[in-house]
């Protein structure tokens, strides 16, 4: 029974997130930790690319993550110690880029392509429509020759 609850104990631990921050690390004052933990949550490791800074053991990772906690020991806003952190390693480091010129792609592209590719499947459908033609008739002697075909194959 033990090692049954050990091994569910470690299935649910596998499904949490790991984070990577260090107990020396974190903040004393438990609302800056906790609004550095969630603005964390926005930010990309950029040695990783799909973690958030939390997340990874990164060197890179511990250095934005310190620099983020340093910007509101600092008195920042966490707009204002996003911008620093943005300012200082690019748009990329943002796990949802801002809506501007450089980014509509990824906004819209998506969405884009699903409407050609929906728009070329409609069109492709109204041509093949219109390729179709009608069945050609059957002749007398034809129908009288399915006639007998299919009599004989009942009996």
């Amino acid at each position: 029974m033990r090692t049954l609850l050990l091994a569910l104990a470690m299935l649910v631990g596998l499904g949490l997130p790991a984070l990577a921050v260090d107990p020396y690390e974190q903040l004393a004052d438990p609302v800056l930790e906790a609004r550095a933990r969630e603005l964390s949550t926005g930010l990309r490791c950029l040695v990783c690319q799909n973690e958030t800074i939390d997340e990874s053991n990164a060197g890179l990772a511990h250095d934005i993550r310190t620099l983020l906690r340093e910007r509101l020991v600092a008195g920042d806003s966490d707009a204002q110690a996003v911008k620093a952190i943005v300012d200082r390693y690019g748009e990329f480091v943002l796990l949802r880029p801002r809506l501007h010129p450089a980014t509509l792609m990824l906004w819209f592209g998506p969405g884009l392509v699903l409407l050609l590719a929906a728009g070329g499947a409609m069109a492709w459908l109204r041509q093949h429509r219109r390729e179709a033609r009608p069945p050609i008739p059957l002749s007398d002697d034809e129908r009288r020759s399915l006639q007998t075909l299919l009599e004989e194959k009942q009996s």
